[in-house]
């Protein structure tokens, strides 16, 4: 019995009347209106980087991987913490959302901490990115059109700036890497021609391999020398004595060439690893090469650095704005037709299941 004296209580259609009275006092005098100030954008590359790289719908549209990299980056970035508290510096935004005291469903109150205000601003701000057209959508609610346009034009500067400030940071970072590269191959430079330098001062000489080679042309011809003094001097005791003047003046021609020999030949490959001219010569070539490598590394990081510094002088992504924020006219949000007449048939069929229930629990009672 005490069941049905309840269910009793709600048998007529005037509950539902009655429910829906409230719902449209609520949607006409209560219900704060919401305007949308919408952004589209996109990050495009200078650099003169293509598609090419690019799959798929992408590659034929011209969506570069990192482009796409970039609006996903910017869409977590105009939801952030960062953001919020840049809106609130530069418009104020929480008062702005405070503004609004009325509807108690999206009203801001002013003790509400940090990690709610940061839900409710993403409540307001809705942030989409479009896989197929690569542009990030951004709809913005104010509760006047003023409002929305303010919030929206100051997160499309505040995007803006984002985005070349990424940009840029990356330029530096790419400068400050090169030039550091470059002072080290400098350095490394100078060593290399310092040590070349010393060992030439040490053993005093220019270019041993050159003069090893020039010592080893004079052996040769040395050599040559004797070996003709020597047939000279064989075909002489043919049919002369070896006491012959001719005789005797040959064999001291050929001790002194050959003892000149021994003297250019201890010169090359002297049993003093410090004197030996093939020793040095092998010694200077490495360093040599050394100093030649580390002058190519130079020259190499001095290219590098023009380069990076020409790719900092420039700004390398931008923001493409497709749609500038507008100021809206009309209240796109609370739809108070549509929701009325939503929770009009909702009350309504759930008024029907009541009377089904209570007629099944009346039919039970005999």
């Amino acid at each position: 019995m005490s069941i049905l004296s309840k269910l009793n209580k709600f048998n007529t259609f005037k509950t539902v009347l009655v429910a829906m009275a409230m719902v449209v006092a609520y949607y006409v005098f209560i219900a704060a209106d919401r305007y949308v100030s919408e952004v589209s954008l996109s990050v495009s590359s200078t650099d003169g980087s293509s598609a090419v790289s690019a799959t798929g719908l992408e590659s034929l549209i011209g969506i570069t991987p990192n482009s796409k990299e970039d609006a996903l980056h910017l869409k977590e970035y105009v939801h952030s913490l960062d953001m919020l508290k840049i809106l609130d510096e530069k418009i104020n935004l929480r008062s702005i959302y405070e503004s609004q005291k009325l509807d108690l469903f999206f009203r801001l109150f002013a003790n509400t901490d940090q990690e709610k205000y940061l839900e409710y601003y993403r409540s307001r701000v809705e942030v989409y990115y479009d896989e197929v057209s690569g542009l990030l959508n951004v709809k913005v609610e104010g509760f006047s059109p003023d409002d929305a346009l303010l919030i929206s034009s100051t997160i499309l500067a505040e995007s803006e700036r984002f985005i070349n400030e990424l940009s840029h940071k990356i330029s530096r970072e790419q400068m400050k890497f090169a030039e550091d590269e470059l002072i080290k191959a400098k350095q490394r430079y100078q060593d290399a021609k310092n040590e070349l330098i010393s060992f030439q001062n040490k053993y005093g000489v220019f270019n041993p391999e050159a003069q090893a080679e020039a010592k080893a042309n004079f052996i040769t011809e040395i050599e040559v020398k004797i070996s003709q003094k020597e047939t000279e001097l064989n075909t002489n005791l043919s049919y002369l004595n070896d006491s012959a003047p001719s005789i005797i003046a040959l064999k001291s021609e050929i001790a002194s060439l050959k003892s000149q020999l021994k003297k250019e030949i201890a010169k090359v490959a002297s049993t003093n690893s410090d004197k030996k001219l093939n020793d040095l010569a092998s010694r200077f070539k490495d360093l040599f090469l050394q100093a030649g490598f580390a002058e190519d590394i130079y020259k190499t990081a001095l290219t590098s650095v023009e380069k990076t510094r020409i790719e900092a002088s420039r700004k390398v992504k931008q923001l493409v704005v497709i749609q500038t924020p507008s100021k809206p006219q009309t209240a796109i949000y609370p739809e108070k037709i549509y929701n009325i007449v939503t929770i009009f048939i909702i009350l309504s069929m759930a008024f029907g299941v009541f009377r089904l229930v209570k007629a099944i629990v009346e039919e039970h009672r005999y």
